[in-house]
């Protein structure tokens, strides 16, 4: 077998042991942002038309376009710890177009409506620009595109193949390294309109207060217990009262389903990652990033990372941890290897770079579905509809996400709810104990790939043949 990049440029324990020795075990992003003190927690009850569960990106953009198509709605935002303190706190900040986990993905499972998918995922990122520009959001959000890097010669010929000239620009090494700069660029795609670069913490922050302005009301350390169907309402259960909706949509990403028919269509897998101190000059000189795209190798392990406005290094990917249980769990977010591998791989990266620190280590769980990209679905008479399985690529997808749901509340037949995408459902995964097993052996075989030039095995391949997998 082969060795990747990483394997034959070792970095020493001196630079890895230093470099970790000040990080907090903290997301910077919402450290950063800061959370709303003023916020109440539920007490009592109250009726209102629709109550979201859930005030991360899914449930924060449900609210908002829920009071722009309805203005006279009581809407209210049950949050069970702070607004955008999970996913939507602790992503990279990649606010990518599209809605199929890539072209690819896309194109092997909805043959015939890609490229409508292909332009609604284009549209929707340009609907979130404009409501950063219309709310005047203080977000960090540049419309700058993303660089896919090769770092192995076989990764060039799968670069060649996705550059149209256009959308997508083909780099060679020093056309890449000019960009930015690092020894392991082989070469790149340039895709200067399809990914935008944000604030996490910044932007859920924002858009809760554009969410409160509108007249939504929000609790935070208010968790839903149980969702019950009556003949007027639904009925959701808090631990100091109750709440009597009309309409409810479910915004839990990696968290337990509301809707236990649903309990196996995610499972929640750990990604971890590493925020740099701010470079000197000096060390910013020496890399370039002038642009400030959003970068990720070609790898079935992949790195993302990308630089922030008070030039920061987010470095993350690669290890993708699923715990056995299928849990979300605090305790998996400090995992000493992990970040001891990014540590590891960043310095390959930028060798130039060595003796720098990182200042925050944190994790996050994704909600994995085994087609990579959101479903959705309604119970109760259309009057509860969910949308999860979003696997790492939230961030914009989380908004179309919210106008399926609506018009799924409304009972609304548009273009939308009439895509296969959003008619059908991914496989379930298996319960335990036979989870945990089909898990570990995908991922063996998907570094098994890595190290024969991404050339995949048997029992990938019979994966994918069944539109089933995981992804790093």
């Amino acid at each position: 077998m082969n060795t990747t990049v990483f394997e034959r440029h070792r970095v020493s324990e001196n630079v890895l042991s230093h470099s970790l020795s000040s990080s907090v075990l903290s997301p910077f992003w919402v450290e950063d942002a800061g959370v709303d003190s003023t916020l109440p927690t539920f007490q009592g009850t109250l009726a209102c038309d629709l109550a979201i569960v859930g005030a991360g990106y899914t449930g924060l953009w449900t609210a908002i376009e829920a009071k722009r198509r309805h203005p006279e709605w009581r809407v209210v935002i049950l949050e069970a710890k702070d607004p955008g303190w999970a996913a939507s706190g602790r992503n990279g900040g990649f606010v990518e177009s599209t809605l199929t986990h890539g072209e690819s993905n896309g194109r092997q499972r909805y043959p015939e409506e890609y490229a409508r998918l292909d332009q609604a995922g284009l549209d929707n990122l340009d609907a979130i620009e404009a409501a950063v520009k219309e709310y005047g959001w203080e977000c960090d959000f540049w419309r700058v595109g993303s660089l896919a890097v090769a770092l192995e010669p076989h990764e060039l010929d799968w670069l060649s193949e996705g550059a149209d000239g256009t959308r997508e620009v083909f780099l060679d090494a020093d056309q890449v390294r000019s960009r930015v700069n690092s020894p392991t660029y082989l070469g790149a795609n340039f895709a200067p309109r399809d990914t935008a670069m944000v604030h996490p913490g910044k932007l859920a922050r924002e858009m809760l207060r554009t969410a409160r302005d509108l007249g939504v009301e929000v609790f935070k350390d208010s968790p839903v217990t149980h969702l019950s169907a009556q003949k007027d309402s639904i009925e959701l259960g808090v631990a100091a009262g109750m709440v009597k909706a009309t309409k409810v949509a479910l915004a839990t990403n990696a968290y337990p389903s509301l809707l236990k028919r649903y309990s196996l269509h995610t499972i929640p897998v750990y990604d971890y990652v590493l925020m740099s101190e701010p470079l000197t000059p000096a060390q910013k000189k020496e890399i370039g990033w002038d642009g400030r795209e959003g970068i990720a190798d070609m790898a079935n392990q992949f790195h993302y990372y990308r630089i922030s406005a008070d030039d920061r290094i987010l470095f993350g990917g690669y290890d993708a941890i699923y715990h056995y249980g299928g849990k979300v769990d605090p305790r998996y977010e400090e995992r000493s290897e992990s970040y001891t591998k990014l540590a590891s791989h960043f310095f390959t990266t930028f060798p130039q770079l060595e003796g720098l620190q990182f200042s925050h280590r944190w994790a996050g769980a994704i909600d994995t579905c085994s087609r990579f990209s959101a479903f959705f679905a309604t119970a109760h008479q259309s009057r509860v509809a969910y949308a999860a399985g979003f696997t790492g690529l939230g961030v914009a997808a989380t908004r179309f996400a919210a106008e399926v749901m609506l018009d799924q509340l409304e009972r609304q037949k548009t273009w939308r709810t009439e895509l296969e995408m959003v008619k059908s459902l991914p496989t379930p995964f298996p319960p335990e104990p036979l989870c945990y097993p089909a898990v570990q052996l995908t991922r063996a075989a998907i570094n098994r790939a890595d190290h024969r030039e991404g050339r995949r095995g048997l029992f990938l391949k019979t994966l994918d043949a069944f539109g089933l997998g995981f992804d790093s």
